[in-house]
């Protein structure tokens, strides 16, 4: 499956130069021409954005601290020259490079490569008890869940059932997989128990917008779905 980068600038020509080097290194390339359609263009399948400080509707800055709110999809943010403040800022708000105007396309694709590299490494190194998502975060070292950077109380059992749905995004588990699973095989409880604590996680959980959702199976069970993967 192709790595796909979103390219969000006004300027055409940034687009057709940047898309042939990205293209012939094998990735997939996404158009946006302003910061609101970057925004909209924005899902969980886009692996770096590449984001410039100036343009319509919504600058680059808006745009990088819309997109942390939510999301650690590297960044690298385009300047022009002169735009200091601009590129402070925007590495303060969590871009992970910046490149200044104008730029030498293989440049660019260099630092996007050795960016991609570091997460790869990073992701391959990551906790095995933790599992991450746009904007939710399940961590079973400290039982703990957050969401958009908030704590979530939930129950234990509550946290072992996100879990392992969250741990294998797709797969469908039944309610008696699940009871067997986190409650143990010896437990005599009914399935509509598991029912009751999906029900507890999806109102505690507010998933809109961030592309991941806990889907129903009808008389199957449930599974942690991803949008467009």
């Amino acid at each position: 499956m192709a790595v796909k980068v979103l390219i969000c600038d006004d300027e055409p020509v940034v687009h057709e130069s940047l898309r042939i080097y990205l293209e012939a290194e094998g990735y997939e390339v996404v158009d946006a021409y302003d910061g609101e359609e970057g925004m909209a263009k924005l899902d969980p399948s886009v692996s770096l954005i590449v984001l410039d400080i100036m343009m319509p509707k919504k600058s680059g800055i808006e745009v990088c601290r819309d997109v942390r709110k939510t999301s650690s999809v590297p960044i690298v943010m385009l300047t022009a020259k002169g735009e200091e403040i601009d590129r402070i800022l925007g590495l303060e708000l969590g871009a992970d490079d910046y490149i200044v105007k104008p730029f030498s396309p293989r440049e660019v694709v260099a630092r996007i490569k050795a960016i991609l590299r570091r997460v790869e490494a990073k992701e391959q190194t990551k906790d095995p008890n933790v599992v991450s998502y746009n904007g939710l975060t399940i961590d079973l070292n400290s039982y703990s869940v957050t969401l958009r950077g908030e704590h979530v109380i939930c129950t234990p059992k509550e946290i072992e059932i996100l879990y392992m749905l969250a741990s294998n995004p797709g797969q469908v588990f039944t309610r008696d997989t699940l009871l067997s699973r986190v409650w143990g095989y010896d437990f005599a409880g009914e399935t509509r128990t598991v029912d009751t604590h999906i029900k507890r996680l999806r109102a505690k959980l507010d998933s809109d917008g961030l592309g991941w959702s806990i889907k129903t199976i009808y008389g199957v069970g449930y599974k942690f779905e991803l949008e467009n993967a």
